[in-house]
C-alpha cells in the first residue's frame, strides 16, 4: 500500500510486494539466507535496483571502527534488513535503526519471514542529515 506521506513509499511498496510473493511461495521455516536469495530473484524480476550484502563502513568520531553488511541497499537510499525468526524483538528494530543512522540513510525496511504471516516494519532515521551532494557513505 502506497502512502504518500511516507518518503519512498512507492519504492518500499514494491519491495514489500516482492517479500510477500516470496513468503507466499516459501512460507516460514527456512534460514535467512534462503529468503535473501529468493528476494534477490524476485526483486530482479521486478526491475528493482539493489546491492546485496552491501558493505558499509561504521564511523565513530570520524574514525572508521568497522564495517557492517546490510542485506539489501535498494536504489542507494533504502536499507532492507531480513530476519527469519518466530517473532521480531526490540533488538532487531534497534539494529535496523542503527544501520540507518550509521549509514545516514533516511528509510529502511525490517522484514521477518519467520512468522506465519510476513512481518514488515518501516523504519525511519530521525537523525537523518544527508548532504545535498548525496550520501558520502554510499558509492
Amino acid at each position: 500500500m502506497i502512502k504518500n506521506e511516507y518518503k519512498y513509499s512507492a519504492e518500499t511498496a514494491r519491495i514489500i510486494g516482492c517479500a510477500m510473493r516470496v513468503h507466499a511461495a516459501l512460507g516460514n521455516g527456512f534460514s535467512e539466507v534462503i529468503y535473501q536469495r529468493a528476494l534477490e530473484i524476485e526483486m530482479r524480476d521486478h526491475d528493482i535496483s539493489f546491492s546485496r550484502e552491501y558493505v558499509m563502513p561504521v564511523y565513530y568520531k570520524q574514525h572508521q571502527v568497522g564495517t557492517r553488511r546490510v542485506d539489501f541497499l535498494v536504489d542507494d537510499v533504502i536499507s532492507v534488513e531480513l530476519k527469519a525468526v518466530i517473532q521480531l524483538e526490540d533488538v532487531h528494530l534497534a539494529q535496523a535503526i542503527n544501520y540507518l543512522e550509521a549509514y545516514d540513510l533516511e528509510v529502511g525496511l525490517l522484514i521477518n519471514f519467520g512468522s506465519k504471516s510476513l512481518d514488515v516494519k518501516r523504519v525511519r532515521n530521525k537523525k537523518f542529515k544527508q548532504k545535498a551532494q548525496g550520501n558520502p557513505n554510499v558509492k
